[in-house]
């Protein structure tokens, strides 16, 4: 069983490598496994004498570059087996070399490293950056754009041609703007040596690269990154905080209660206008709001908005376990009745003493009113069917009618409103909707009566209920014929 000799080359040609790793490659007799063939220190050492066989042939064979490092460590592992093998890699063998992880990730072979230069020294002095204020390293060939931090340094390795320049670039643009300057860092302290600084969308355009090319971006300023959640939270931070705005610092859980409503409201008008970027915006308005309790909570001492984002992250996971888990589901119907089962365990862990516990006593008294009546029927207080309602209706009205007080018509008025509700829900009807819509029925035509009283120089409040109806039956044929 052999040993696997792992020798770095360094970041670019034979001036960057020690004299004994030097030493060591020209004194192997026989060939020497090498990741590629394209690297300086390869061809000086191949007109030295030095053979190298290359595992170039596998990146046209494979799709990934994870397959690639796996077949790699495969032939590695295979030539071991009967005598110790050389290994050398671009670079320092513990800098940005996914083969060598895998073989030291591997129990079956002895492993060892001689060091080549690192090709982030020579970077860090082109670049003129120290690390110490802030680095992250990225692999470009395989990152997600939610692990980038722009507040500091970052430097994309192994940008080994066009493709993965252009996959780079489209990833950063999610988050700065086209004229935001990069820069092309190539063989940093080699006789090639190249840097070139130029706009982010022309990365991939008038660049050239190779595997001795990594891109830099430096750290972006705050108004670059309106769009982060972290720039907004020392935002309301600095609001609430010593010198910040006086409104803000005075606000309080209860004082905000109104504006969450109101943004809520907001939010459903803009859905409904179908107007996206209306949508945006008024969403912002509901995250401010959530924001601002989170900070209040965390001035307080009681909880922060990281708390805020676990509770509900760790909801989401718990609640869909057919998505996280090992539960299978056929189908919507399946799904929303594994959430109400997980709910009711979570409320049973609660403590909760009542099973309407859930529904919320400060919700749109509509709104309340079907949750409850759903509650209550899932234990079989309920009527079967759609004709025992219309006929509960009845009798509620003729009770409302036959009131005596204003105290008596108020409550009875209130039970026929809840049957109206439960009437909506035997039919499958959203009434939150369907009220809301008939409310902006209400708003066309009245404007419709507004407009004309203008366009006639009359005053609405002069005029009788008879020409008043005459107008109003006027709009509701203009919006037949608009339809």
């Amino acid at each position: 069983m052999g040993k696997i000799r792992i020798i770095g080359l360094g970041a670019g040609d034979l001036a960057q490598m020690s004299l004994g790793t030097y030493r060591a490659l020209t004194s192997v007799n026989d060939e020497i496994f090498t990741r590629t063939l394209d690297h300086p220190a390869v061809a000086a050492l191949h007109q030295e004498g030095v053979h190298f066989e290359s595992f170039d042939a596998l990146y046209e064979r494979f799709d990934t570059f994870e397959e690639v490092y796996h077949a790699i460590t495969d032939e590695l592992l295979h030539a071991s087996l009967e005598r110790d093998i050389f290994y050398t890699v671009p670079g320092h063998p513990m800098v940005a070399e996914k083969t060598v992880q895998l073989l030291l990730e591997q129990q079956q072979r002895e492993v060892e490293i001689d060091g080549g230069q690192s090709f982030l020294d020579e970077t860090f002095r082109a670049l003129r950056i120290d690390p110490v204020e802030g680095l992250q390293f990225i692999d470009a060939t395989g990152f997600e754009r939610k692990n980038l931090t722009y507040r500091q340094h970052t430097l994309f390795c192994q940008v080994y041609d066009t493709m993965i320049a252009s996959e780079v670039k489209l990833t950063l643009l999610e988050d700065l703007p086209e004229d935001y300057p990069v820069t092309i860092v190539t063989a940093a302290g080699s006789i090639g040596e190249r840097i070139e600084t130029v706009a982010l969308e022309d990365l991939d355009r008038e660049v050239e690269v190779n595997n001795l090319t990594s891109i830099y971006v430096p750290p972006a300023s705050a108004d670059t990154l309106t769009h982060q959640f972290e720039e907004l939270r020392h935002v309301i931070r600095r609001l609430r905080g010593p010198g910040g705005c006086p409104w803000d610092q005075k606000q309080t859980h209860a004082s905000l209660k109104k504006y969450l409503i109101e943004e809520a409201y907001e939010v459903v008008e803009a859905i409904d206008e179908e107007d996206d970027e209306h949508l945006a915006d008024e969403l912002g308005d509901v995250l401010l709001q959530v924001m601002l309790h989170s900070q209040i909570g965390e001035d307080e001492g009681y909880f922060t908005v990281d708390d805020v984002i676990r509770s509900v992250t760790e909801k989401m996971v718990r609640r869909h376990p057919h998505v996280f888990g090992d539960v299978d589901v056929d189908d919507a119907d399946e799904v929303n009745r594994n959430w109400e089962a997980i709910k009711q365990e979570e409320k049973h862990s609660a403590d909760r003493e009542s099973l309407l516990d859930g529904v919320l006593k400060h919700s749109p008294a509509l709104l309340q009113a079907i949750d409850l009546q759903k509650k209550a029927s899932k234990v079989g207080f309920d009527w079967d069917d759609k004709a025992a309602v219309l006929e509960k209706m009845k009798e509620e009205w003729e009770e409302y009618t036959s009131a005596a007080s204003k105290r008596e018509r108020e409550k009875e008025l209130g039970d026929f409103l809840f049957t109206v509700a439960n009437l909506a829900r035997h039919d499958r009807i959203d009434a939150e909707l369907v009220l809301q819509e008939t409310n902006r029925k209400f708003r066309r035509r009245f404007a419709f009566l507004e407009e004309e009283a203008e366009r006639q120089d009359k005053n609405l409040e002069a005029m009788d209920l008879e020409e008043l109806e005459q107008w109003w039956n006027k709009a509701k044929e203009k919006e037949r014929i608009d339809l």
